[in-house]
C-alpha cells in the first residue's frame, strides 16, 4: 500500500534517483567505512531485536564535530543502501542537506524481513496482541533500534528523531506507539493512515487497481523490484483485454503467495483492514509530530491531514503539527517551484526544508528556541502559504453548490419540486479513463505521479461524463477544509460506483501563461462503492430504480478560485484503471466476479428540490 505507495513512480523519483533505494553492501559484520561521501563516517552493523532476528543498519556520523548530536532514524522496506550508491550524488547534499547542514547522526534500517535484515516480512504488519519478550512489531523492533543506538553510538545527545516518506512515515507513526523514552519527536510525510478508506489500495470500497497489481507485480514477485512487463504502452487496454479480477489470480500470479491474496479475500472493511490503520493508535502517542503532505500525492494524500485531526482530536494542546503543500507523492524533497502544468512561483519544496523541517527538528532534539507554528498550507490558486496555529481556520462559511438544468452550477438551491434529473449509461466495457491514453504503467514515466494536475478536458463530449458549471466569478471563492459530496441517485443495476469531480476552470484568455487557457484542473475528487453507501464494513446491494442517498468525502483543500474562472463539478461512474471496474451487478465479493457479471446501466442524478444533489464547501469569509 503506502506500503505500496513506497515504491511507487514518486518515490522512486525521490530515491532511486538518489542512493536511497540502491544496492551498495556493506559486510555483514559491524564495519566502519572511512569518508563515503565527504564529511561522514559510516558504520555497517547488524542489531539484535528482542526476539534474536538482526537488522541490517547504517550509521552515518559527521567527522568534523565533537558536539554530542541527535539521532534521525529512518526505516524502511525499500533496501535502504548506501547513500554513496552513487558517485558524486548524496542523500547528504539532496532531500537531507539541510538537516545534514544542521549536524545529526543519520541511522537507516531494513526492517523485519526486507533486504538484508533477517526474519519474516509482513505488509503494515499489524500490533502485537500478546505481551512478553517475544510479541513484535514495527514498534517493539524500532524500540529495540533505539535503544541498541543511544546506548552504542558514539556522540549521541540522548534524543532520536524519526521520519520517512509513505511506508517509512507509517513506520515512524508505529514507533510512536508505546514509545523508546529517548524517542523526542517523529515526522511522518505522505504516511497512509487508512489503505482501506483513502489511502494506496482501496478508496471507499472502489479497489485501486492499477497501484495494486503493479506494487504486488513490483515488490512480491520472485526477489522483487520486477516491473511488470505489460507488452503494450497503453495499461487501459492491457487492464481491459484482463477482464474480470479473478483473472489476475489465474493468469499471472498462480506461483506467487502475495498481497493480492489479501485484497481478494478481504473486499470489505473488516478486522484485516482495521488493524493496519493508524487513527485507532493516535489518541495513545505523546510524541511531537510534524505531518507532511502533498496536494497532488497519487498515492497518499488522504493520509496527513487524517491522522493530523485525530491527533487534534485526542490532543488538542499537543505538540502537533501540519504541513499542506503543492506537491506529488514525496515532493518536497525534489524542487518544487511546478508540478506538470501547475507553476507555484517559487521552489516551495526548498521553503518547506529550510523553514519548517529543519528548524522543528532543531526544537524538539537540540532544544533551540524556534517559533514554529503548528501549521502550514499552501493555498493553490494563489500560490500563498497560510501559517495558523491549527487548520482548517474556523472563519469559513459552509455553503453549497448543486446541480441545476442545462449544466449549470450555482449556490442557490433548486426550485423543481419533482423530476429534474440527468440521466448517463455507464458501461464498463467503455470506462472512462483517468488520464489521457496511452496511460503507461507507474514506473515508466512522469504520468502517474503528477496525473491530478491534467487538464480535465480530455473528458470533454463523452456522454457517460455529466458536468455543471458556475457562471464566471465575479469574486474570489475561497474553500478551506472539507469538501463533501451528497448525491441523490438511482440505477438500473444493483451496484454502482460515483466519482465526483470539483474542477477550477481557467479563462479561455489566462494572462500570461496561455496554454493555460481554459484549463480544468481538478482541485479535488473521489470515489464510492455504491454498495457501501451505509458503512464500509457491509455491502449491500442496490434496489433498482430506487434513489439513494450517497454521501462522498472528498476529503480536505485550500484552494482560492479567482476572479473570472468558473467552479465545475463532474460526475462519473468509473475512473479506469485507477480503480476496477463495477460490475453494476451486485457480486458479494467483486473479486469473484465472472467475465459476463459486467453490464451497462443507467444511471440517474437527481437535482430537484426533494433531491437537491450538491457539493459542499467551505467559504472563507
Amino acid at each position: 500500500m503506502f506500503m505500496v505507495s513506497h515504491m511507487r513512480r514518486a518515490i522512486l523519483a525521490v530515491f532511486l534517483s538518489l542512493p536511497l533505494c540502491l544496492g551498495v553492501w556493506a559486510s555483514e559484520a559491524d564495519v566502519q567505512t572511512a569518508d563515503p561521501i565527504g564529511g561522514f563516517e559510516k558504520r555497517t552493523t547488524k542489531i539484535t531485536m528482542r526476539d534474536g532476528i538482526q537488522l541490517h543498519t547504517e550509521i552515518y556520523r559527521p567527522k568534523h564535530t565533537a558536539a554530542a548530536l541527535p539521532i534521525l532514524l529512518w526505516r524502511s522496506p525499500y533496501n535502504i543502501s548506501s547513500v554513496d550508491a552513487v558517485p558524486g550524488r548524496s542523500i547528504f547534499t539532496g532531500p537531507l542537506k539541510e538537516l545534514a547542514e544542521d549536524g545529526y547522526i543519520f541511522v537507516f534500517q531494513d526492517i523485519r524481513g526486507r533486504h538484508k535484515s533477517e526474519g519474516e516480512f509482513t505488509m503494515l504488519r499489524p500490533l502485537a496482541e500478546a505481551g512478553g519478550d517475544t510479541a513484535v512489531d514495527e514498534s517493539t523492533d524500532a524500540y529495540d533500534t533505539i535503544d541498541w543506538l543511544v546506548k552504542n553510538v558514539a556522540g549521541n545527545n540522548g534524543n532520536v528523531g524519526m521520519l520517512g516518506v509513505s511506508y517509512p512515515a507509517w513506520l515512524s507513526v508505529m514507533a510512536a506507539v508505546n514509545p523508546h523514552p529517548a524517542l523526542k519527536a517523529i515526522s511522518p510525510q505522505a504516511s497512509p493512515a487508512d489503505v482501506y478508506i483513502g489511502d494506496d489500495f482501496f478508496h471507499n470500497g472502489a479497489f485501486h487497481l492499477s497501484y495494486g497489481f503493479e506494487y504486488v507485480t513490483f515488490m512480491e514477485r520472485g526477489s522483487g523490484a520486477d516491473v511488470f512487463d505489460f507488452g503494450t504502452d497503453d495499461t487501459y487496454e492491457w487492464y481491459l483485454n484482463l477482464g474480470s479480477l479473478k483473472n489476475v489470480k489465474t493468469n499471472y500470479l498462480a506461483n506467487y503467495d502475495t498481497s493480492w491474496d489479501q485484497f481478494a479475500a478481504h473486499p470489505n472493511y473488516d478486522a484485516f483492514w482495521q488493524k493496519r490503520a493508524v487513527l485507532g493508535q493516535l489518541p495513545k502517542i505523546d510524541v511531537a509530530n510534524l505531518n507532511v503532505g502533498g496536494w497532488y500525492d497519487a498515492e497518499d494524500g488522504y493520509g496527513p491531514f487524517a491522522m493530523y485531526h485525530a491527533w487534534q482530536k485526542a490532543s488538542p494542546a499537543g505538540a502537533n503539527y501540519l504541513v499542506l503543500g503543492p506537491w506529488i507523492h514525496g515532493g518536497w524533497l525534489g524542487e518544487g517551484s511546478a508540478v506538470g502544468s501547475l507553476a507555484f512561483g517559487s521552489d516551495t519544496s526548498a521553503y518547506f526544508r529550510e523553514q519548517i523541517l529543519s528548524p522543528w527538528f532543531a526544537q524538539h532534539l537540540k532544544g533551540q528556541q524556534v517559533d514554529v507554528p503548528g501549521t502550514h498550507v499552501f493555498e493553490t490558486g494563489s500560490n500563498q502559504w497560510h501559517t495558523t496555529k491549527t487548520w482548517p481556520a474556523e472563519n469559513s462559511q459552509t455553503r453549497r453548490l448543486y446541480f441545476h438544468d442545462n449544466g449549470v452550477l450555482s449556490f442557490e438551491p433548486p426550485v423543481e419540486e419533482t423530476g429534474a434529473a440527468d440521466k448517463f449509461i455507464s458501461d464498463p466495457a467503455l470506462p472512462v479513463p483517468y488520464r489521457p491514453r496511452p496511460i503507461e504503467n507507474m514506473f515508466s514515466g512522469p504520468g502517474w505521479s503528477t496525473w491530478q494536475t491534467l487538464d480535465q478536458r480530455f473528458v470533454d463530449g463523452r456522454e457517460d461524463v455529466l458536468s455543471w458549471v458556475t457562471p464566471v466569478l465575479d469574486e474570489d471563492v475561497v474553500i478551506s477544509g472539507q469538501i463533501l459530496a451528497r448525491l441523490y441517485a438511482a440505477t438500473t443495476g444493483s451496484d454502482a460506483d460515483w466519482v465526483v469531480k470539483l474542477i477550477d476552470v481557467y479563462p479561455e484568455d489566462h494572462a500570461g501563461r496561455p496554454e493555460m487557457g481554459g484549463y480544468h484542473l481538478m482541485v479535488s475528487g473521489e470515489i464510492l462503492r455504491g454498495r457501501f453507501r451505509n458503512g464500509l464494513e457491509t455491502p449491500e446491494a442496490i434496489t433498482p430504480d430506487r434513489v439513494e442517498e450517497y454521501d462522498i468525502d472528498l476529503h480536505f483543500r485550500q484552494h482560492r478560485f479567482k476572479k473570472g474562472h468558473r467552479i465545475m463539478v463532474q460526475v462519473q461512474s468509473s475512473w479506469f484503471p485507477l480503480f476496477d471496474r463495477n460490475p453494476q451487478k451486485f457480486i458479494e465479493n467483486i473479486f469473484d466476479a465472472e467475465d459476463e457479471d459486467f453490464r451497462k446501466a443507467e444511471h440517474t442524478i437527481l437535482r430537484s428540490k426533494n433531491f437537491p444533489s450538491y457539493v459542499q464547501v467551505n467559504v472563507s469569509e
